[in-house]
């Protein structure tokens, strides 16, 4: 079982190392434009292995394609990252033409992998994905809603003074600062709702915060974030290559689903070995149906920012 990871960054790199940790997988590779770049972070990443007791290979590679030969699932991170007061919409000049060139050579290499997106501005860069390989969509799959949700479920139990284990929640819509849908309607602390326990101005509050959540990290770190990204993609790629049928939020193509077509939004998805299985359809509340109409309409501005 072969892994491939596109951009050796610091989201790159936290997406190897939560991979290795979790042993499912034999080989992770790193591949990056920057000379040598991919191969010091294998290295440095291989010196953990006996202190973290993982079996996993990582390898480097500057550029070399070849070396992502055969892999189940292939994922993109590369791009420019945000920078404080940049939105993810900014990046999509630079972007589109990154991650369009990535998936081409990816798919030389890999013609039957699974790809997990994570460049900026997410939703835009899977539908342009979409549109110039000519995948079935199952095999194309946003990360944007599983780190949404994790930090949802971060802010929740800020709130509830409660630990994160006992919380669950989703958040769905766009992989932005304003398209973003946090589900607190759905969201329960073991099984109770966390409307019980919270009042209506902290509920706000925990979606305005989950919403601006990369903004904030943004204008702390003077970069984007990268350990959540990390997780965020590991959780993914081992729900796929595990067969776990996980329910999780991605942005994938829709067809119809929640009354949208002909974009990439998040949603709720069974993951395993074909990647996206199905698209779970869950009642909204009025508030939040004008909320993910309104989400995807600011995606679809965006995509029309592509040069298609």
């Amino acid at each position: 079982m072969k892994i491939s990871i596109v951009g050796a960054g610091a989201v790159g790199a936290s997406c190897a190392e939560y991979i290795a940790m979790k042993n499912f997988a034999a080989e992770v590779v790193l591949l990056d434009i920057k000379e040598g770049f991919a191969e010091g972070k294998a290295m440095d990443l291989m010196q953990t292995a006996s202190l973290n007791g993982f079996d996993t290979r990582i390898i480097g590679t500057t550029s070399d394609y070849s070396k992502t030969a055969d892999s189940s699932v292939c994922v993109i991170t590369s791009g420019i990252p945000r920078k404080p007061g940049m939105t993810r919409e900014e990046l999509i000049g630079i972007n589109a033409g990154i991650v369009k060139d990535v998936a081409s050579n990816l798919l030389k290499f890999s013609p039957n992998t699974i790809l997990v997106v994570v460049s900026n501005p997410m939703d835009t860069m899977t539908y342009l994905v979409h549109k110039t390989t000519g995948l079935l969509k199952n095999r194309i799959i946003g990360m944007g809603g599983a780190l949404d949700s994790a930090r949802f479920k971060y802010r929740l139990a800020e709130a509830l003074g409660a630990p994160i284990s006992d919380v669950d929640g989703m958040v769905i819509g766009g992989h932005s600062d304003t398209g973003m849908v946090p589900l607190i309607d759905h969201a329960t602390r073991n099984s109770v709702k966390v409307s019980e326990f919270l009042p209506v101005d902290r509920l706000e509050k925990v979606k305005e915060d989950t919403k601006i959540g990369g903004a904030t990290l943004t204008a702390l770190l003077g970069t984007s974030a990268w350990y959540a990204p990390g997780a965020a993609v590991s959780a993914l790629v081992q729900a796929i290559v595990c067969d776990q049928k996980k329910m999780i939020p991605c942005s994938t193509l829709l067809s119809g689903e929640y009354g949208l077509t002909d974009l990439c939004i998040g949603v709720p998805v069974i993951l395993g070995k074909e990647g996206i299985e199905s698209i779970v359809e869950i009642e909204l509340s009025d508030a939040e149906q004008a909320h993910m109409k309104a989400s995807a309409e600011g995606v679809k501005k965006t995509n029309d920012l592509l040069d298609l």
